[in-house]
């Protein structure tokens, strides 16, 4: 099918499945970094005031006073959020066959953290700022970006060319767009309800 034949239809769904999709990918990556914070400080002993995932909001995890593997709690965020998406990808191709969403999920997981840590370093922000108050280095923040960069878009490589997907956007089902598009919506309205901001 050529561009030009593309319906205004499947044109529509194709841009719809990528909205939520990024969507998606921005939000489960928020959730799957909380997550790492949050085991990690169950398992240090630590006390999890709240978790914040409201949707007009930046992730975080709020503590207790009282934590004695701040180091611990504070990388379990961004590795947790860059290899637990890897994870489920390599887990869903080994019983399921392989799965784009997952793929382009992991690869976006490992790019956003990568980045936030390796950049976010020179920046002194957020999880950077609590690495560097307790003795991480700069060097070991952008070595935490190096690689988990370059693994996301090698990732993301993999799926093909974004050209070739616009201008087939029969590749955009109608079921993984719906499927894609009414559960941001429950996670969004259920998020904006339950989560503090």
């Amino acid at each position: 099918m050529k561009p030009h034949e593309v319906s205004w239809k499947a044109r529509l769904r194709q841009w719809l499945f990528v909205a939520a999709l990024l969507t998606w990918c921005w939000y489960g990556m928020q959730a799957v970094h909380e997550l790492g914070h949050v085991t990690a400080a169950w398992l240090a002993g630590t006390e999890v005031r709240q978790v914040v995932l409201h949707p007009l909001t930046i992730s975080r995890t709020d503590l207790g006073n009282r934590n004695e593997y701040p180091l611990l709690v504070v990388w379990a965020g961004p590795i947790c959020g860059a290899l637990l998406p890897v994870a489920v990808m390599i887990l869903i191709g080994t019983i399921g066959g392989p799965s784009a969403t997952a793929q382009f999920f992991a690869g976006f997981c490992l790019i956003a953290n990568g980045v936030y840590i390796g950049c976010g370093a020179f920046a002194d922000v957020g999880d950077c700022r609590v690495m560097s108050q307790h003795g991480t280095p700069l060097l070991a923040m952008v070595l935490f970006g190096l690689p988990t960069v370059p693994v996301g878009l090698l990732l993301w490589d993999q799926l093909g060319s974004p050209r070739e997907f616009f201008e087939h956007p029969e590749k955009a089902s109608p079921k993984a767009t719906l499927a894609l598009s009414v559960t941001l919506v429950i996670y969004l309205v259920t998020t904006a309800i339950l989560s503090p901001t």
